[in-house]
């Protein structure tokens, strides 16, 4: 089952941090909500909303994904030329592996470079409103959020809605959740060994 991830656009970040307290006493958890800015100043005011990291903000992840197809692809063409040709006879297979794991690592770490340079591929609809000063606000709500989230839009008004997508598939957030939460229980008690 996957999520479905809504974008709103609003230039009232008071509304906005009003709007993510709400959810998150509903009952949606913060790691599906995100405010989108590029006035990260104001955003900082407004310490409760939960940005988008830097490195979601631009496409490296995805470039990164695309750079390391090609990759996968160059060293599918690369194998199979040293084994139709008899390569690999002369020499071994090594040096062709050693080979395919540069061009494989190369291909990706471009990607990912390229990437860097461009927004997000999820986000590049909003830049002349994000450059307009508005911020963009998006949760990633399961079916069964959709109907008590739409109630709450009523108190909104000034929120235009400006699409949905698919989101990640709930097991992804099931593990994520369970990772943080891991992670909180050893920080809490490697504090709580460091102050004894």
């Amino acid at each position: 089952m996957s999520t479905l991830r809504h974008y709103f656009v609003s230039n009232n970040l008071d509304d906005l941090e009003l709007l993510e307290r709400e959810l998150e006493s509903s009952g949606i958890i913060r790691s599906r909500i995100h405010v989108l800015s590029h006035d990260d100043a104001a955003l900082a005011e407004h310490q409760p909303l939960n940005s988008v990291k830097s490195l979601f903000r631009n496409d490296a992840i995805h470039s990164g994904i695309v750079g390391a197809v090609f990759g996968a692809f160059a060293v599918i063409v690369i194998m199979s030329l040293v084994y139709f040709m008899g390569w690999q006879q002369a020499v071994g297979w090594l040096p062709f592996s050693f080979l395919a794991i540069v061009i494989f690592g190369f291909c990706t770490w471009e990607g990912g470079l390229i990437g860097i340079q461009r927004p997000n591929v999820h986000y590049k609809r909003f830049e002349d409103e994000l450059d307009a000063g508005n911020h963009v606000f998006i949760v990633e709500l399961d079916p069964a959020q959709q109907r008590p989230f739409e109630a709450m839009l009523a108190d909104h008004p000034d929120l235009k809605a400006r699409g949905t997508e698919m989101g990640v598939p709930h097991w992804i957030f099931t593990l994520q959740q369970r990772l943080l939460s891991f992670v909180d229980r050893n920080l809490l008690s490697y504090k709580q060994v460091r102050q004894n």
